[in-house]
């Protein structure tokens, strides 16, 4: 068994709370590089260094000294501009290269830092590997279940993903039967629910009664699952209750649910059905 703890570089949101409490209540020795600026506050607390996205120096010399024996990238951040970039990559990288990545959009570039992590040495890991049980499994259902509409759109919705995995854009679609309401972009997956429920809202302010219509997240393919992994989790119920979805359909184990049982228990109690499909481009990036 490799020694060392394992480093966290903790971005926003609640995965990276989340991972923590994981490792945590499971003996595992963990470190946290909490990301300034992005992690949440409640994080910060805990971390055991908070340093600037793009301080690459510090970065590398902190985990350096902790010598961990995995590195994981969790939780969201906002991609900085492109000078900001190149000048922080050329410190360790020569400018030609970092050009390269950074041109390709932001799948390139995350990949880009886990090169960076592996060329000094560190073993990066996904979140999921650390921590299973925060993935959907196949078993994934609440009491809810889809119509035939419903399974249309889904369908509809998973060849749409697999057909957009080639280009830079978001991980969800929201689907009504055969017709394409939106895929997220750069605004991420709540504020791409919330563009939908402004479509379905009367010009008095009422929301119409445009029913159904289903919220499909799913990994694109060729992704690596060790960065940028899709995450659901209640708010994403709740603000796809007030567009009027029928419900949500995630990729069996590409897809974290955050609090999953507080997330069932909301699409339960407003009405959704929130099952987990099979991705059939993910079979071997999952084994």
């Amino acid at each position: 068994m490799p020694s060392g703890p394992i480093a966290i570089l903790a971005g926003a949101g609640q995965l990276p709370i989340q991972l923590v409490d994981h490792l945590e209540r499971t003996g595992q020795e963990v470190r946290v590089l909490a990301f300034r600026g992005f992690a949440e506050a409640e994080l910060r607390r805990r971390a055991h260094a908070t340093v600037d996205l793009l301080d690459l120096k510090t970065i590398m010399s902190t985990l350096e000294g902790w010598r961990p024996q995995a590195v994981s990238l969790v939780g969201a951040v906002r991609r900085p501009g492109f000078s900001a970039l190149l000048s922080a990559y050329s410190l360790l990288r020569n400018m030609h290269e970092v050009k390269e990545v950074i041109t390709r959009g932001d799948d390139q570039v995350l990949r880009g830092a886990v090169m960076l992590l592996e060329e000094r040495g560190h073993r990066v890991v996904g979140a999921h590997e650390l921590a299973p049980d925060l993935v959907a499994s196949r078993s994934l259902s609440g009491t809810h279940s889809p119509n035939a509409d419903d399974r249309e759109a889904v369908t509809v919705g998973l060849d749409l993903l697999k057909s957009l995995s080639a280009f830079d854009i978001g991980q969800g679609a929201v689907i009504a039967r055969r017709h394409v309401l939106a895929i997220e972009g750069p605004e991420g997956t709540d504020r791409m629910i919330r563009r939908v429920m402004k479509m379905r809202q009367s010009w008095f302010g009422l929301r119409r009664r445009e029913e159904g219509g289903v919220l499909i997240k799913a990994a694109k393919r060729g992704q690596d699952l060790r960065v940028d992994m899709p995450t659901i989790g209640p708010r994403t119920v709740t603000e796809a209750a007030r567009a009027g979805l029928s419900g949500i359909a995630v990729g069996a184990g590409s897809t974290f649910v955050l609090e999953q049982e507080k997330t069932l228990r909301t699409a339960d109690r407003l009405g959704l059905f929130l099952v987990a499909v099979d991705l059939p481009w993910m079979e071997d990036a999952l084994g």
